[in-house]
Formats: structure tokens, C-alpha cells, sequence
């Protein structure tokens, strides 16, 4: 088993500068562990890539991981390539303008069988991006949000058999749009609180049913459209 334990702590003077982790692991058929904790403002979690003004995704590369994200503080930003098969994330993200995007195993390379991912946030004008998978291989994925803020704007496209997918929203101004297609059926459940909703939700299995529940309470500019196909196909909203 690889593991990787990096911690930045940096307190707040008057200019604090920022902390930044760059990384580009590969374990191939080994577990690997990893843990980043960054405190402070203006965190970057990114690739070795990245220069001066500008971002690159971590890449993490093996058959069986575990990643345990904590940013706390202001203008946090995760820019993240996850290939596995098995794999296991844990994200917390504690303060305001919080910038979150990943992509798991996008050139199908193990199949991401297996994935549980949790997502903890709390502070406001939060950006979240996830693309999970595809739906050649992929199968079996448990993903919770939780999300304690204003004015986020969640959007996810998960291709993969047996998705489930539980998020529960309390602010105003969100944005939550939604896009799961695999072979068997899909779980969507949103529990929202809050106001100045958008909800966008495609469901399109090709051979299972799909399974939606909405909990929303709120008022004021309301839009909700769902549609769900068992043809693997869809229109937009």
C-alpha cells in the first residue's frame, strides 16, 4: 500500500500568499492512500503542470485509491483527473468561492467499477463540476452532496450502470443540473431548501428504469425540468 500524507497550514497575516499542492502519482495495481489538507486562503489543489495564472487537474492513476480532500478557507480551488477502477474520495471544502472540478476516468482506462464519493461543502458562490466515467465499463457508484451555502451551481454527467446519486442542497441561488446515462437504471434523489432554484434533470438508461425524487422547499423563480428515457437518448431541457 502507497501513502501519501501532505499537510499546508498557513495562518493570515494581512498578505498571505497562497498554498498550493501539485501532484502526479501513478500506482498501478497497488492501493494508494492519499490525504491534503490546506488551511488559509487562496488554496490550490492542481497537476504539476500548472504555471503562473494558470491551472492544471492533478492525476492520480491506479486500480485502487483512496483521496481525502480538506480545503478551509477562502478561494479554494481542485482541479482533479481521478483514473481507477476501485476508488474512494472524501471532499470538504470550508469557506467562500469554492471552485471544484474532476473527471474520473475519462479515457476509460480501468472501468471505474467501484467509486463512493462525498462531497462536504459549506460557504457560498460555490462552482462544482463532476464527470464520472463511461458507460462502456463503468458500474456502481454511491455519491453524496451535501452542501451548506448560496448561489451554487452543481452540474454533473455521470455514464455509468447503477448510479446513485444523493444531494442535499440548503441556500439560495442554485443552479443543479444533473445528466446520468448507463446500461442499467439510475437513483436521483435532491433534497433542496432554498430559493431561486434551477433544476435540469436527464435520466436516460438504455435497459432499467430510472428512479427520480425531489424534496424542494422554496419559492420565487422556480424552474424545474426533468425528463427521463429508457432509450438512452434525451432532449434537452
Amino acid at each position: 500500500m502507497k501513502r501519501l500524507l501532505i499537510i499546508m497550514i498557513m495562518s493570515a497575516p494581512l498578505f498571505a500568499a497562497d498554498n498550493e499542492i501539485f501532484v502526479d502519482q501513478s500506482s498501478g495495481s497497488s492501493n494508494s492512500n492519499m490525504d491534503l489538507e490546506q488551511l488559509g486562503s487562496g488554496n490550490i489543489i492542481g497537476g504539476i503542470d500548472a504555471v503562473a495564472g494558470t491551472m492544471t487537474a492533478l492525476d492520480l492513476d491506479g486500480t485502487a485509491m483512496t483521496l481525502d480532500i480538506n480545503q478551509i478557507g477562502d478561494s479554494n480551488k481542485f482541479l482533479g483527473d481521478i483514473t481507477a477502477d476501485s476508488y474512494t474520495g472524501f471532499f470538504e471544502f470550508d469557506g467562500n468561492s469554492n471552485t471544484f472540478n474532476m473527471n474520473t476516468d475519462k479515457t476509460n482506462t480501468y472501468g471505474a467499477d467501484s467509486s463512493n464519493i462525498n462531497v462536504d461543502v459549506t460557504g457560498s458562490s460555490n462552482t462544482f463540476t463532476l464527470n464520472h466515467a463511461t458507460v462502456a465499463l463503468a458500474s456502481t457508484l454511491d455519491l453524496d452532496w451535501i452542501i451548506n451555502g448560496s448561489s451554487n451551481s452543481i452540474t454533473s454527467a455521470i455514464d455509468i450502470d447503477g448510479a446513485t446519486n444523493y444531494m442535499d442542497i440548503d441556500g439560495s441561488d442554485n443552479t443543479v443540473t444533473y445528466d446520468g446515462d448507463g446500461y442499467a437504471g439510475g437513483y436521483f434523489w435532491l433534497d433542496h431548501t432554498g430559493s431561486n432554484r434551477t433544476f435540469n434533470i436527464q435520466q436516460q438508461s438504455t435497459l432499467d428504469n430510472d428512479w427520480l425524487k425531489i424534496i424542494s422547499v422554496g419559492s420565487t423563480n422556480s424552474t424545474v425540468c426533468v425528463i427521463q428515457n429508457d432509450q438512452g437518448t434525451s432532449t434537452s431541457c
